[in-house]
């Protein structure tokens, strides 16, 4: 016969931080898009913007879990060098250098971000299956 007391359903774990750090990253990233005009999507740099608050929104959740091992770290080296390129791309645009230079900075920092983002999630992923 099955025993209900003995097998209580899990309680729902509280979400705190990590609610409110998902919602100022959204609003971060809400405000980017209402205050940018239709044309500035069309540029790279809005790519480099959309993909390093993407980033930041990894990391944070990553920090703010409590059931994550510390043993999962971003790749420091790569994101310093997609901050560079981001640094580059939007000195680029800035003192309105060779549009070659913007494009592939710009697509540097969005690979760079990217794949410390794959990098993290894939640790994420394997430390969740035990593997």
């Amino acid at each position: 016969m099955h025993d209900p007391a003995a097998n209580p359903p899990p309680q729902p774990k509280p979400r705190g931080w990590g609610l409110v750090a998902a919602g100022l990253l959204l609003l971060a990233l809400a405000l980017v898009v209402l205050y940018t005009g239709r044309g500035a999507f069309l540029s790279p740099l809005a790519l480099v913007v959309v993909a390093a608050i993407g980033l930041a929104a990894l990391l944070l959740q990553l920090r703010l879990r409590k059931d994550v091992s510390r043993a999962i770290h971003a790749p420091v080296w790569l994101n310093v060098l997609g901050l560079i390129f981001a640094i580059t791309a939007l000195s680029a645009d800035f003192f309105h250098l060779r549009a070659n230079l913007l494009l592939v900075a710009a697509l540097g920092a969005v690979l760079c971000f990217s794949i410390s983002g794959v990098a993290v999630l894939h640790s994420l992923r394997k430390q969740g299956s035990g593997s």
